[in-house]
């Protein structure tokens, strides 16, 4: 610095202080790596010398050069406004492009060189430069309609189609109100949608690539004018528009929170559906492609290029968030939770993209925005969760099941469990901090099912979603056991048990719940229904094998056979045997194979013990007595619980 200083005394007088000057002043304008402090002394060196060495006369010449060349760029850059008509320069070809960047650079230099003039207010010098910061900002207005332009008219079109955006399966899937538990149509109501959330992040052209030297030119010649902030504001503005009009192409529509908290559920599914896929495609194709536009525009600036792409893409951002967080304050309804666990996923899956694409201080309230979102989903994903164990352990019926049957209750919880599985992993996040505190595992049987499960018959680590799977299973068989104390009929009561029980465990034997149930929870269902398939047997038969004992039917005083007794016996027989037939064939076992068993396993001790009493009193019964063969009774028993109430007919079978 000192050394600089003491150039100052030795150029007074010099006869070239003009071209000394305008020598620093050039050196000012390609040198880059000077300091602050040594390009403000350089700068005022290069004034005090223009000041000191400019006759009066060379003043007046120079000043009158620059009004010629103020004219001719005044004169350029007006020519392209014909009739008050704006023309487009960049759409006239490179020669008339280069003239105008020219015109634009010198109107510029014109002005800076004015300004570093020591300007007496209403001096001429004074007046010429406020001329040359007129026709700079009419370039400037006329730079940024020609950005807007070129972004407007290269838009390349977006073709979503091809990127699979559009499902192979219609819309109207499960568009219908909600499910209930006394829906019969749950199996098809609970599908989960076809997502798929490997798609791959890449780039497209969202405009023409020959175009982005024009926009770097533009770009240059107005941050080198000091105008970046106007730049960036045009880029920003036909950029959002850009972004808006994609996610119109996606079908997102733009819903307060009001309007979604008001949709019909049909409607919502549709909507949360195309949320899903639109927001894959937005972030890791549109934003990723806007972003590559950006850098490719504003490279140079790295800090101006953040700011645009932020500012461009927060409104369209914001709207897909804004209906993820209306879903997420809505009402906490179990068939919502698979879609809620949809959009929770697909989130958290474009966190890492999000975080990648708003790397810099520009775009954290963005990131911050989609993380709060995040949380709120998984928060509403819980609570919804919860309060479906909550829904299943107050689940009340007033009248027994209609033929002992899997009961709508059953086939809703274990259902919805199967396809729950498939966000197993993120359910367990979600669950982990609430396997203690869930109002739900209170019940007195869901806590013994719960310690036998985590006893030393189970030496396997329960995941959180495991805890809550057999808490809710344990609910349900509460709830069964309460809803089979309904039947006035014992073993219809043990029916309609084992056949609930049994479809619990092979809902869970043949599907992904297996894994996280386990084998022990299928094994010791699987001993439930067996169990009460035999106490359904035992309540039927007992009474009615009991009268095929010869308890009873001898002569008081001897040790014959008292073929009246006899005979009373095989009536009674018949007649409870018609009774079960009529009001077995009406109950229902709609599992094939377990009807067979049960079938069977009856038949076996029937016949058997019908063969041995006929056979063994054969001496002492006439044919006219024997209404049924063994082979009759074996084909009626094949008729049971085929849901459809029959009866026999009363005419005698001889055999």
């Amino acid at each position: 610095m000192e050394e600089n200083r003491s150039v100052v005394p030795s150029l007074e007088g010099d006869e070239n202080l003009i071209a000394a000057a305008q020598h620093i002043v050039k050196a000012l304008e390609t040198n880059k790596n000077l300091t602050n402090d040594a390009r403000k002394l350089l700068v005022e060196l290069g004034t005090q010398l223009s000041t000191i060495s400019r006759a009066p006369e060379d003043k007046e010449e120079e000043l009158s050069d620059i009004e010629k060349r103020l004219n001719l760029v005044h004169d350029k850059v007006m020519s392209w406004e014909v009739d008050g008509e704006q023309l487009m320069i960049w759409d006239c070809g490179p020669d008339e492009t280069n003239d105008y960047v020219k015109a634009v650079d010198e109107a510029r230099r014109l002005a800076e060189s004015l300004d570093s003039l020591s300007l007496n207010k209403d001096s001429e010098e004074d007046a010429l430069a406020r001329k040359a910061h007129d026709v700079l900002q009419t370039a400037m207005t006329r730079l940024e309609e020609e950005l807007k332009h070129i972004l407007v008219q290269n838009r390349q079109p977006f073709e979503p189609e091809h990127m699979s955006f559009r499902s192979s399966e219609e819309d109207t899937l499960d568009d219908g109100s909600i499910i209930s538990f006394e829906d019969d149509s749950v199996d098809d109501g609970l599908q989960r949608d076809s997502v798929s959330r490997g798609a791959e992040e890449y780039t497209i052209d969202l405009i023409h690539r020959d175009v982005i030297p024009d926009l770097k030119c533009i770009v240059n010649l107005m941050f080198d004018a000091k105008y970046g902030r106007e730049c960036s504001q045009a880029f920003i503005s036909v950029r959002k528009d850009a972004l808006d009009d994609c996610l119109f192409i996606l079908e997102v529509e733009r819903s307060s929170i009001d309007d979604v908290l008001r949709m019909e559920w049909g409607t919502l599914n549709s909507k949360i559906r195309r949320w899903i896929r639109a927001i894959k495609i937005f972030v890791r194709v549109y934003l990723a492609s806007e972003k590559w536009l950006v850098d490719q525009v504003f490279g140079e600036l790295e800090s101006v290029s953040a700011l645009c792409f932020a500012e461009s893409s927060k409104a369209s951002m914001l709207q897909l968030l804004n209906f993820a967080e209306a879903i997420a304050v809505g009402p906490h309804q179990p068939e919502k939770l698979h879609r809620i666990l949809d959009m929770y996923e697909v989130l958290a899956d474009l966190i890492p993209d999000i975080d990648t694409l708003y790397s810099d201080e520009t775009g954290s309230n963005i990131k911050s925005e989609c993380q709060d979102v995040l949380k709120r989903l998984g928060d509403c994903a819980k609570a919804t969760f919860l309060d479906f164990k909550n829904a299943v352990a107050s689940n009340v019926s007033t009248s027994a099941f209609a033929g002992g049957g899997i009961h709508h209750l059953t086939r809703y919880v274990m259902n919805y469990l199967r396809t729950l599985t498939d966000y197993s992993n993120s359910l367990s996040s979600l669950l982990k901090d609430n396997d203690t505190n869930d109002p739900a595992s209170s019940s007195p049987d869901s806590n013994a099912a719960t310690e036998e499960d985590n006893g030393v018959n189970s030496p396997h680590y329960l995941s959180p979603i495991s805890i809550h799977f057999r808490s809710l299973t344990s609910i349900l068989e509460h709830n069964l056991i309460e809803k089979s104390k309904l039947y006035k009929d014992s073993s219809l009561g043990c029916l309609f048990l084992m056949n609930n029980i049994h479809y619990m465990s092979e809902k869970a034997k043949n599907s992904e719940l297996r894994t996280i149930l386990g084998d022990d929870w299928i094994r010791k269902h699987n001993w439930k229904f067996q169990h009460h398939a035999m106490d359904c047997e035992r309540a039927t038969w007992s009474s009615i094998l009991s009268l095929l004992r010869d308890e009873g039917l001898y002569n008081s005083g001897s040790n014959s056979i008292s073929k009246t007794l006899l005979k009373e016996r095989l009536q009674s027989f018949y007649l409870a045997f018609e009774d079960v037939y009529k009001s077995q064939t009406g109950w229902t076992i709609p599992d094939i194979q377990l009807r067979d068993d049960l079938r069977i396993s009856t038949s076996l001790k029937v016949i058997q013990a019908y063969r041995t009493f006929v056979g063994r009193h054969t001496n002492h019964i006439s044919d006219k007595h024997i209404k049924y063969s063994a082979d009759d009774l074996e084909n009626h028993l094949m008729d049971l619980f085929e849901g459809s109430p029959r009866s026999l007919q009363h005419s005698f079978h001889r055999k």
